[in-house]
């Protein structure tokens, strides 16, 4: 019986083999050629986005680096890896029968699998074709795999996949990604300890990445150099001289401010270019100087406990920088892109923008005084009436009931309409305080209108992906000028910047002076819960907003104020290198000077509540005298209302006009003209 036993026995070994020989032979004529292996296209999709000067601002999905070569590979590499995860990597076949035995042993006493004894051509074999299961069924497909790479190519070809292939953590694929991953170098530079710690990394990635664990990553590459010299690789000598204790790690990227700029890119792909798993390297219009500038400006000027948002456009279109929040790790909502709130007053470029379509002109002559549209009655936020004002004037000190008077003249639908057609993508109102800027807008599409002002009334539209090429520099995707859209008469958008510089230079946005010219407007909204400044000069368009997520009020905040301080701390550094350019027209100093920021829609005598709620419906409908005896404003401080505080708050003269500046002799207001002043803007039938 036992030599009956040891005859089937081995028939079963011979017909084993034979069967082993077939299933290897087979599986050699199925394997791909080395040429397809070293792509790596089965690894998922590597996107690079690049800034406009082509330096890296994100790597998503996998990262590759470049493909070494087996002689680019430093040979301390090569020895770390073979001396940690396979030392008879140069005898065995393909399975190790050593490596094989000893796992079994040590199943056998402790009665669980902790140690494996998979060569590195096995390893390479589950990482291309198999999964991470751990059943027989996957190791024997392992094993045959594996002896089938070994009959196809050679040791030095197995080692250079294996080391272009294998990953290292933190999205690395390959030790020239893991290199530049941890050290920010390429691999080719690698010295010992640098290649000790990366050749740690196979067993367990998580546990032993530098960037998540320093101690673990440097303990782990002693143990590496210590298994080099006990096998033979590494001289005692030259393994004293390796301190991995000293090896410098790069901290691993923040996620910044620029990812609030990545993420509204990215998705326009799937538009741009047909979809592909090839790695590659999308360059935007970002410009990184720029983006820092943006970053700084916001979180340096943004009142406490509100957040901001920042968008710059190029003339062409092109988006230099995007702050979506003031931290994209706390919060990844876009307010640049996503959120619609209340313009205020910034609205009033569409009122104007009409007025000037319609014939009025710059130096107009219209009236400052109570009006009651359709029940609905604006206030100034200085509580006064200026009389007789210039059109230039009246958008300078962002006049509230001239704007109502522009909508009842020219038909509130007229405005929404202006509004659609210079980019504004949401509903609006045509109650009439949208004049006065109740309807919900983006920040980047008030931003876009400007820049249409700017362009000579011709559209404008943000882009933010130059082109694409895959890694091998095959171009899939090149942007390419749309064609001009003009949006309103070149003479009309001369007009409006003239208005735009006017409130720059001495109206309610004088904090946004950068030195050169400037045109832009602020927008303040019903109880300070929002602000605003857009502007362009020097070609470059940018808009500013702050507020809370949850719309409460903040004490203080004017589009005067913080966000246009923020707009000029931003535009001295993103202009600084570009010429001075001046506009067509030049709008004259007037002989006026503002203090406050006088566009407050939502401001009534008891500072109780808008005038306007959140539909823009209107509330308080009663006309009321503001400087009638029982009316008069208080102090917030509480103290007894005089004279000569209503003097300082309404910044009257007895004329009940505003002090004109020294620059320039007074102005005579109450002084009748030869002929009687007329009012352009009569109601409509």
């Amino acid at each position: 019986m036992f030599v009956s036993g040891l005859k089937w026995a081995a028939v079963a070994a011979v017909l084993g083999l034979i069967g082993l020989v077939v299933a290897v032979a087979v599986a050699m004529t199925q394997l791909p050629d080395y040429e397809q292996l070293s792509k790596r296209s089965d690894l998922g999709q590597m996107v690079r986005v690049r800034a406009n000067d082509g330096t890296l601002l994100v790597s998503l999905g996998p990262s590759f680096g470049r493909w070494l070569r087996y002689d680019e590979i430093p040979p301390t590499m090569r020895a770390a890896m073979i001396a940690v995860e396979d030392k008879r990597f140069r005898s065995h076949i393909g399975v190790d029968p050593i490596g094989v035995a000893r796992s079994f042993k040590v199943r056998a006493e402790s009665g669980r699998w902790r140690q494996g004894g998979s060569t590195i051509t096995q390893q390479l074999a589950r990482n291309i074709f198999l999964t991470n299961s751990r059943t027989f069924g996957r190791k024997i497909k392992e094993a045959v795999l594996a002896l089938a790479l070994e009959r196809k190519f050679t040791k030095d070809q197995i080692l250079e996949l294996y080391l272009n292939r294998v990953y290292f953590g933190g999205g690395a694929y390959g030790i020239d990604a893991a290199s530049r991953t941890f050290f920010g170098h390429g691999a080719e530079r690698l010295n010992l300890g640098e290649a000790a710690i990366i050749a740690g990394l196979v067993k367990a990635p998580s546990n032993y990445s530098p960037t998540a664990d320093v101690q673990a990553a440097r303990g782990r590459a002693s143990v590496v150099i210590n298994s080099m010299v006990e096998n033979g690789f590494l001289p005692a000598g030259e393994a004293v001289a390796a301190h991995p204790a000293e090896v410098k790690v790069q901290p691993a990227s923040k996620q910044n401010s620029v990812r609030y700029f990545t993420d509204w890119a990215l998705p326009q792909l799937d538009t741009l270019i047909d979809e592909t798993s090839d790695p590659i390297d999308v360059f935007t219009t970002l410009d990184p100087g720029m983006q820092s500038a943006a970053d700084a400006a916001i979180n340096g000027n943004s009142p406490p406990g509100t957040q901001g948002a920042l968008v710059a456009i190029d003339r062409d279109g092109a988006v230099r920088a995007m702050v979506g929040g003031r931290n994209y790790v706390d919060s990844i909502y876009n307010r640049a892109t996503q959120a619609e709130r209340q313009p205020g007053s910034a609205f009033k470029l569409f009122v104007y923008l009409s007025a000037l379509e319609s014939g009025m002109k710059p130096s107009d002559m219209v009236v400052d005084k109570p009006v009651t549209i359709d029940g609905w009655t604006p206030r100034n936020s200085t509580r006064t009436f200026a009389g007789p004002v210039s059109l230039r004037e009246a958008f300078s000190r962002s006049i509230n009931t001239i704007s109502a008077q522009i909508g009842d003249s020219l038909g509130f639908d007229t405005i929404a309409n202006m509004a659609h057609r210079f980019g504004i993508s949401g509903k609006i109102s045509t109650f009439p305080s949208m004049v006065l800027g109740t309807s919900d807008v983006r920040l980047i599409d008030m931003t876009r209108a400007f820049a249409a002002v700017q362009n000579r009334g011709v559209g404008v539209m943000p882009y933010a992906i130059r082109k694409v090429v895959t890694a091998d520099g095959r171009l899939l995707y090149q942007h390419q000028a749309n064609e001009d859209r003009v949006l309103v008469a070149p003479y009309v958008a001369a007009e409006m910047t003239d208005l735009l510089q006017s409130a720059v230079l001495s109206g309610t946005g004088r904090a946004a002076q950068i030195g050169r010219p400037v045109a832009g407007k602020t927008g303040t909204t019903s109880s300070n819960k929002d602000g605003w400044f857009v502007g362009f000069s020097s070609g470059l368009t940018t808009g500013v907003w702050m507020g809370r997520d949850d719309a409460k009020t903040v004490a203080g905040l004017q589009g005067g104020t913080a966000p246009a301080r923020a707009f000029a701390a931003f535009m001295k550094v993103a202009v600084a290198k570009r010429p001075v350019e001046q506009f067509e027209t030049q709008a004259p100093i007037p002989d006026w000077q503002l203090e406050p920021d006088e566009e407050s829609y939502g401001f009534n005598m008891e500072q109780t509540a808008p005038l306007v709620d959140e539909n823009g419906m209107p509330i308080g409908t009663q006309p009321r005298d503001p400087l009638a005896p029982d009316q008069q404003a208080q102090p917030q401080d509480g103290t007894q209302a005089d004279q000569q505080w209503l003097d300082e708050v309404l910044k009257r003269n007895p004329e009940n006009r505003p002090q004109p500046s020294p620059r320039a002799p007074p102005r005579q207001p109450q002084q009748q003209p030869s002929q009687p002043a007329t009012d352009p803007l009569q109601p409509r039938p």
